[in-house]
């Protein structure tokens, strides 16, 4: 209701970019309330040294997890209704063959683990959590059919659902078994979850009278965006792994902490930004309006945005004590300083959407490896000094690519939708 009355108010154009946004923040302030009783109770049985144990895991696992975008669902957002039928024909087969190769390469991960540096505890979490690829092949069509057709508040309810019932699920385990696998096997018993309610949102069934479409229509966009979203993966991720490396597990799981405080509630909005705008950027009829919405949803979602990233930094030696405990007071600056690289995540999210929209996803790739590169230097050298310098030179590594990208794309933007200019 709140999400149609915000839309009726606004411009026709920008009305469906602030119905998903909202749809998807309201999704995450339910979600919210979950995650930090989630996080409070694991912050106050378990330890840093066995939170750093749980963070090994599942940072491996998330980012292995990236493989399987491909490109695959970005180009069923794209097509034209007489190409779809044969593209999701094949898309089907496609994500079986890929979730199917993503999982072998885990269980690679996690005998190398095993064998290798004999961390037998993670590497069996990590090949228990590639029972999440058999999950996700008989939903992935019908949950990009869902985004193309713009049901963006079905997608953010979903994906709300699942997020809750693992937090809840994570809740209940770490109170009756407060230990690593507590925090790890939710994100196992949950996948099913969503797979049944995505193919219940979205009817879909595979027709081979439509044809299958050649492998040569995803090129396109996969390699491409399996870059980028590695790249991005590696960027979130592979922080706790120079963390551990460098500093310890003791200061691996304060920092696993206070990414999940404070960058990882903002992250679940970055990221639906570019699930929102990147289906209404492709729908646009010309460059002029494409332009003219890409500016329009950057301001939206920059005010949705900007004042929780505030209230997290300059609030954080006041509610951490109060929420998590006093035992928790040392996180308070990390939470605070992780939170600002929201604002850079932000930007470099809806650029992408922009620059997959005009058929330009290799620059994407190309702005994704920069950010990258200096988010994780800027992290790797801080870490020699102390864990607040690290927190604050991976924001600030960020902020110097991604802001001055999206000035230079606003910029841009601005000239194409101009009357006068035509399409630069």
């Amino acid at each position: 209701m709140f999400a149609r009355t915000i839309s009726n108010r606004l411009p026709a154009g920008i009305a469906p970019i602030a119905k998903g946004l909202v749809a998807y923040g309201s999704a995450e302030a339910a979600t919210r309330v979950v995650r930090i009783l989630a996080i409070l109770v694991i912050a106050r049985r378990t330890s840093p040294e066995l939170l750093g144990t749980a963070a090994l895991a599942l940072t491996l696992f998330e980012l292995i997890r990236v493989l399987a975008n491909a490109g695959i669902g970005q180009r069923i957002i794209a097509a034209t209704d007489e190409e779809l039928p044969a593209l999701c024909n094949t898309a089907a087969r496609l994500f079986w063959a890929v979730c199917l190769a993503v999982a072998g390469v885990q269980l690679a991960v996690a005998s190398a683990l095993f064998l290798i540096w004999n961390l037998s505890e993670a590497a069996l979490m990590l090949a228990v959590l590639s029972g999440v690829y058999v999950c996700m092949p008989p939903a992935l069509v019908q949950v990009f059919l869902l985004m193309r057709d713009g049901r963006l508040t079905t997608t953010a309810r979903i994906g709300a659902t699942q997020t809750m019932a693992d937090h809840c699920l994570t809740l209940a385990l770490v109170v009756v078994w407060p230990s690593a696998w507590a925090i790890v096997l939710p994100k196992l018993l949950t996948a099913p979850l969503w797979t049944i309610l995505t193919r219940r949102a979205r009817k879909w069934s595979s027709n081979p009278a439509a044809g299958y479409a050649p492998l040569r229509e995803f090129a396109a966009y996969g390699p491409a965006i399996l870059g980028s979203e590695l790249i991005a993966a590696l960027r979130i991720n592979a922080d706790k792994l120079v963390i551990g490396a460098l500093l310890g597990s003791e200061a691996l799981g304060l920092y696993y902490f206070a990414f999940n405080a404070g960058l990882g509630i903002t992250l679940s909005f970055v990221a639906a930004c570019n699930t929102v705008v990147f289906p209404l950027l492709c729908k646009q009829a010309g460059d002029a309006d494409r332009a003219r919405l890409f500016r329009q949803s950057f301001v939206l979602g920059l005010v949705l945005l900007a004042p929780v990233v505030a209230a997290q930094a300059l609030l954080a030696p006041v509610y951490v004590p109060l929420v998590f405990g006093a035992e928790w007071i040392d996180a308070a600056p990390y939470i605070a300083l992780l939170s600002l690289a929201a604002l850079p995540l932000y930007a470099g999210s809806l650029i992408g959407a922009w620059l997959r929209a005009r058929k330009r996803p290799f620059v994407e790739t190309r702005l994704a490896l920069a950010a990258t590169a200096t988010g994780l230097a800027g992290l790797a050298a801080g870490s020699t000094h102390s864990l607040a310098a690290a927190c604050a030179a991976y924001a600030a590594g960020l902020a110097l690519v991604l802001l001055p990208a999206a000035i230079a794309h606003l910029f841009a933007s601005t000239i194409q939708s101009s009357p006068t200019k035509g399409v630069a």
